[in-house]
């Protein structure tokens, strides 16, 4: 038999949306093509790392364009903020943060949204996206967040209780 995560386990879901400059098979943009497996791999090796979207058959997303034709998306869920934090910031992916104004455009609105899911749970693209929209419609909350206004799982949780039987006020 085996064992199911404790009832208020959770991890950490990062959704990030950039706009390329120019199309992928762009000469400019092949110095990002060309870290992609590098960083993929190291992610997928990382201490706290649990999943992250790639396109069925592909080695990565970036195929997938569900938030418009020359948008790409990278989702993924880790054990804790921190280890999210020190892949993004603490290994050879900050060389791609760096220089990612080079291949993509500066976003006016928030392109990154953080949120807590129950452990085992992979969430969709559409629910990725409903995040992002919920970040840039309402700021951060417990529901969807950046690293510069985190919050908790267990606040997380605590704002997800649902309102009393009668109460049509919810949250």
């Amino acid at each position: 038999m085996t064992a199911s995560p404790p009832p208020h386990a959770a991890h950490l879901a990062q959704l990030n949306v950039a706009t390329l400059r120019h199309p992928l098979d762009d000469p400019r943009v092949a110095p990002f093509v060309e870290m992609l497996d590098p960083v993929n791999t190291a992610a997928d090796g990382a201490p706290g790392f649990v999943w992250r979207l790639a396109e069925e058959g592909e080695a990565d997303a970036t195929g997938l364009r569900p938030a418009g034709e020359n948008v790409i998306v990278n989702l993924s869920v880790w054990e804790t903020q921190e280890a999210l934090w020190d892949f993004a910031y603490r290994s050879g992916h900050l060389e791609v943060m760096r220089r990612r104004r080079e291949w993509f455009e500066r976003h006016v609105e928030a392109h990154m949204v953080l949120w807590w899911v129950p452990a085992g749970h992979l969430p969709t693209v559409g629910e990725a996206l409903e995040q992002l929209a919920d970040l840039r419609a309402h700021g951060p909350s417990p529901r969807a967040f950046t690293f510069a206004s985190s919050y908790t799982a267990a606040e997380a949780a605590l704002s997800a209780r649902p309102t009393p039987a009668g109460d049509s006020a919810g949250v």
